[in-house]
């Protein structure tokens, strides 16, 4: 498929043919549900605990004698029936991570190219290269382009001066070709990729 290219001032920059099996995929949703699944799992902390009985700092004393009291039996302060007992069967910090195998990651990387390609939501730019790091040059840049919530993508390495202008703009992600994933691309409403970054996905991906 043909795609049009621009530049940073917004003028045309000729076109670029890219790749059907990488852009031109028909999107589907359950793959892109499993690797974002896979993401945000692989992302979570799992530091999330609680103290159990045996964590607890309470005497081992025995609370009160065996028989006699008409009440229940206990041993233990420490016991999840108690007010600031340990919890029964508590969340300990854990992995959330599961296994998703390299194909079926790729795959749903083509898959959300493809996705933005199919909505018109994807911009292929010459380059991102700016003379000078000024915030201020960007945002008019970006005001004449029309971007709001946008994902960024260049080739290998990303252009140092950009890097810095785009720092301080809501609404603009900027990653290297190899840092491309499914859940940053589909959290902003248009991918914008450079020349440079299309041949290293093309690359990457075939």
């Amino acid at each position: 498929m043909k795609a049009e290219v621009i530049k940073l001032d917004a003028s045309s920059a000729g076109s670029i043919e890219l790749d059907d099996a990488i852009f031109g995929l028909e999107p589907r949703a359950d793959i892109l549900h499993r690797v974002v699944r896979w993401q945000r799992a692989k992302a979570q902390a799992g530091t999330h605990s609680v103290l159990g009985k045996s964590d607890v700092s309470y005497s081992t004393k025995k609370i009160y004698r065996q028989k006699g009291t008409g009440g229940a039996r206990h041993g233990s302060k420490k016991a999840p029936i108690f007010r600031h007992g340990g919890v029964y069967k508590g969340p300990t910090p854990r992995s959330h991570a599961h296994d998703l195998n390299k194909k079926f990651r790729a795959l749903g990387l083509k898959h959300a190219l493809s996705s933005k390609a199919t909505t018109g939501n994807l911009i292929v730019i010459e380059d991102i290269a700016m003379s000078e790091a000024k915030t201020a040059l960007l945002a008019k840049a970006v005001k004449e382009l029309g971007w709001k919530r946008v994902l960024v993508i260049d080739g290998a390495d990303i252009n140092e001066n950009f890097a810095k202008a785009a720092r301080n703009l809501e609404g603009i992600d900027v990653l290297p070709s190899i840092g491309a994933n499914v859940y940053d691309i589909l959290k902003r409403d248009t991918l914008v990729i450079t020349k440079a970054g299309v041949e290293a996905l093309e690359a990457r991906l075939k």
